[in-house]
């Protein structure tokens, strides 16, 4: 290990002031269809198209017992719980059923940054209700969504996101956990850094290697040791693992990307793969309609047999102005892929990316300039 300096122990104060809440449904998907089908109470429930190509939405607890995750293939679920009960998903009712959440949580204050359907940051320092405290603050939403929607939430308390996010995982299902300024170092020392959002297997391996498996030794190890190593994440670990975060809540953030992908019925050569890039075109064009910022950037996501991920990307001197420029962009960018005919595909994805106002002097043309930037990124 390569020691550091520490930091000082109340390195967090700067924010302690902060009070930030992190709310998160429980099994949010698989909850709604429980809760609108009184068959499936206590059930395993498992929210998926059935088929050979198909992934986990989301899995009921009862079903998580068996080993059921999200993002599992829906065959291997099935093989884990046999007696699960598959439901195809219905987005457009767990909209509906997210906006009644935001409803509860806009009532307690206006900073309200949601991460998906099914989470949430508040910032409460000042909150537009009476209630005496942000832990008050978390058991009257927790309340509220249990008896106006019958779903029940878990959150976490604590000075800045980075805390309220583990802390609202630490009592899951249905409970409430709070970190205070004062508990911040002592709660996270003997973590195993693997709870800290964003440490997944090939961050962990790294971190392994450098000998550090615990959140203390992550703190107590060089900082500019660590940035030789992981580059500038490998500092932003170090401010992590001190309890550090001042990044705010940032209400409605604004659009930075739209994308539609598909894992299709069977493997295809890449020479096939058109019709399915323009579908998946259609879907990105129609999903960017919904704002009206400007995407300078167009993606192209493919996903081989053997899950090898590849991804090319293109910023055209104008930006797509219509779903046939799209389209034609991404098939450009599928002719820049190129293999040698064995490969074959899994999933196309077609995304658009970079965002800017429709004013942003960066969406004007520069006559002068190549009129178009690729970059190749196989990841």
């Amino acid at each position: 290990m390569t020691p550091g300096n520490p930091g000082p122990a109340t390195s967090y104060n700067l924010w302690a002031m902060r009070k930030i809440i992190h709310v998160d449904m429980d099994a949010f998907y698989a909850s709604v269809e429980q809760r609108d089908d009184p068959a499936l109470r206590g059930r395993p429930v498992i929210v998926a198209w059935r088929g050979p190509r198909s992934v986990v939405c989301a899995a009921s607890y009862e079903a998580r017992r068996y080993g059921v995750r999200s993002a599992m293939p829906a065959l291997r679920a099935e093989r884990l719980c046999p007696d699960a009960v598959f439901v195809a998903p219905d987005f457009a009712r767990y909209r509906a059923v997210s906006r009644q959440v935001r409803e509860i949580l806009m009532r307690h204050t206006d900073l309200v940054e949601p991460l998906s359907l099914d989470e949430a940051y508040l910032d409460v320092t000042t909150p537009k209700s009476a209630l005496p405290s942000a832990t008050a603050i978390a058991e009257s939403i927790r309340a509220s969504i249990r008896d106006e929607l019958r779903l029940t939430a878990s959150a976490g308390v604590a000075p800045n996101k980075f805390l309220a996010k583990i802390a609202s995982d630490w009592r899951k299902p249905d409970g409430l956990f709070v970190i205070r300024p004062r508990e911040v170092q002592a709660f996270l020392d003997p973590l195993p850094v693997t709870r800290i959002p964003g440490v997944g297997k090939v961050m962990d391996a790294k971190l392994q290697r450098l000998g550090i498996r615990t959140i203390a030794q992550l703190r107590l190890y060089d900082p500019l040791a660590l940035e030789r190593c992981l580059g500038r994440y490998g500092r932003r670990l170090h401010e992590l693992a001190q309890g550090i975060d001042p990044q705010p809540v940032v209400p409605d953030r604004p659009v930075q990307s739209v994308s539609a992908e598909d894992t299709l019925a069977c493997d295809l050569p890449l020479a096939e793969l058109a019709p399915h890039v323009r579908r998946m075109a259609h879907k990105a064009w129609q999903a960017s309609r919904k704002t009206a910022r400007i995407a300078r950037t167009v993606v192209l996501k493919l996903k081989t047999a053997d899950f090898r991920i590849l991804t090319r990307s293109v910023t055209p001197g104008v930006p797509p102005a219509s779903e046939n420029e799209l389209a034609e962009l991404a098939l450009g960018l599928l002719a820049r892929v190129g293999d040698d005919g064995h490969v074959r595909y899994r999933l196309v994805g077609v995304g658009l990316g970079n965002f800017q106002a429709p004013d942003d002097p960066r969406l004007q043309p520069d006559l002068f300039a190549a009129p178009v930037a690729v970059s190749h990124a196989p990841r």
